[in-house]
């Protein structure tokens, strides 16, 4: 029988230190490489709209993909540029399981991806939190990372100074110590970890302002267009991604200085699958820039939705779905 969650039902149930936990298992495992996120332009009469797509499988147990559509025009209609919604399917029978509101289900599985690196690369002493943007993602990248690391205190910038005062008016009054800066430089000067989730096509965090010991997490940018770091705070990291194949093809923080010849991908240290799993080692010492580059994969929304399935289903704990299937090296 198909179920329907929208998307409070999604953030009432994917708490972050379980969803953190089933990311955590879904990357260890080995597993077949999962397709990249395939983009279609579908607007009529020159209108720019696109049409993508995200499927992911673990053979026997599960199946997902998620639809997400990009109307930029919808400004014009009073409605939200982007649309998302998530099929699960049981993977012996293919039949229906689970329709989930596509926004919640992403911005949970993408803060808990985050957090779930923050914790393998960020000083298990950072006790203070930057957040770079003021959109939905935001607040969600507040709790995730607050799930893995003892933070006191969030600092929020954003080109729009009212919307990053707004933000940090709301985590006040959710319990946090919270408060926006106008100058990204000397907020990075406070940061034990920079989390940013922008559409920026421009580098916002340069290497210069970094200090020792910081752990940067670059979210927003999601092609190779985009970006929210300089050549010089790539150059000075030890950069970890989610996937490889994933990063490659469309993270514009990393392809940019690999065009401009300041840095070569042989220098990525790591992806997910082998941080957890011990494959290969995250934080080294005290001081060291540590940078996780993040565009979404697939086996995310999958290890999400079973679980937001399985909450509802005691039964179904017995076999993890999110077993068998993790990102693999291309």
């Amino acid at each position: 029988m198909l179920r329907s969650y929208s998307a409070a039902e999604v953030h009432a149930a994917l708490g972050y230190p379980m969803l953190i936990e089933a990311l955590r298992e879904a990357f260890k495992r080995d597993g077949e490489p999962m397709p990249l996120r395939q983009a279609y332009e579908v607007g009529v009469n020159g209108s720019p709209a696109r049409l993508l797509t995200m499927p992911a499988w673990i053979r026997g147990e599960a199946l997902g993909v998620k639809l997400v559509t990009v109307f930029p025009q919808n400004a014009e209609r009073g409605l939200g540029a982007v649309s998302s919604l998530y099929f699960l399917l049981d993977g012996e029978t293919g039949q229906p399981r689970a329709m989930i509101d596509g926004e919640a289900l992403t911005n949970r599985r993408t803060a808990a991806a985050s957090a779930l690196a923050s914790g393998y690369l960020s000083r298990a002493d950072s006790r203070t939190l930057l957040i770079v943007g003021t959109g939905h993602l935001t607040p969600q990248l507040v709790a995730a990372h607050r799930a893995v690391r003892p933070i006191e205190k969030v600092l929020v910038w954003g080109r729009s100074p009212q919307r990053a005062r707004a933000l940090a008016d709301a985590l006040v009054r959710q319990g946090m110590n919270a408060a926006p800066l106008v100058d990204l430089a000397e907020a990075l000067s406070h940061a034990d970890i920079v989390s940013c989730a922008t559409t920026s096509a421009d580098p916002l965090v340069k290497g210069e302002w970094l200090r020792p010991g910081t752990h940067l997490d670059l979210v927003g940018a999601f092609t190779p267009q985009m970006r929210e770091s300089d050549d010089a705070a790539v150059s000075r990291s030890r950069v970890f991604v989610d996937t490889y194949p994933g990063a490659l093809a469309e993270a514009g923080d990393l392809l940019q200085p690999i065009a401009a010849g300041t840095w070569s991908a042989d220098s990525i240290c790591g992806d997910l699958h082998e941080l957890t799993n011990g494959a290969k080692p995250g934080r080294l010492d005290a001081d060291e820039i540590t940078l996780f580059k993040s565009v979404g994969a697939a086996i995310e929304d999958l290890a999400a939705a079973s679980l937001l399935v399985s909450e509802g289903n005691p039964s179904s704990h017995a076999r993890p779905p999110e077993r068998g299937c993790a990102a693999t090296k291309a």
